[in-house]
């Protein structure tokens, strides 16, 4: 059995973490863990939000890092689900200015209009990309998305 995409646990954890190298087709594979837990967890109706935001951040990583080795850690906390893509490239992270005549940074302009909140921290190895979508655990969402 693939515990990828199936599992056997009769409740998940309040986190995941999953450490790999990203290729084009990484984010797919992320979307269903994503989806499973935020089913588990109570917060299905985060997951076209968090989803698209998470494809955002790896495709980001596929585009930019070396390598492109990252982790993923996704957390179900008070307000909601937060999920952190880590990698090893200290680049700055930066939204799109110039509106449709930039060059790139759009995907993080995406990231930000569909959750609560986003940012970007410097790590000693490299940076850590988050984003934050808040929801009440019976899968109401408080932010209309």
């Amino acid at each position: 059995m693939n515990h990828v995409t199936e599992h056997s646990a009769p409740a998940l954890g309040e986190s995941y973490r999953m450490d790999f190298t990203v290729s084009e087709h990484s984010a797919r594979h992320m979307r269903r863990v994503l989806r499973i837990y935020l089913v588990s967890w109570g917060l299905a109706g985060l997951t076209h939000a968090a989803e698209l935001a998470l494809t955002e951040l790896v495709s980001n990583v596929v585009r930019h890092v070396p390598g492109r080795s990252c982790s993923v850690l996704i957390l179900c906390g008070p307000q909601g689900l937060r999920v952190e893509v880590s990698d090893d490239c200290p680049g700055p992270v930066r939204p799109a200015r110039g509106g449709e005549l930039a060059d790139g940074g759009r995907g993080l302009l995406l990231v930000e209009a569909v959750t609560d909140r986003w940012g970007a921290e410097p790590t000693t190895t490299g940076k850590t990309v988050w984003f934050e979508c808040h929801g009440i655990r019976s899968g109401h969402v408080r932010k209309s998305l």
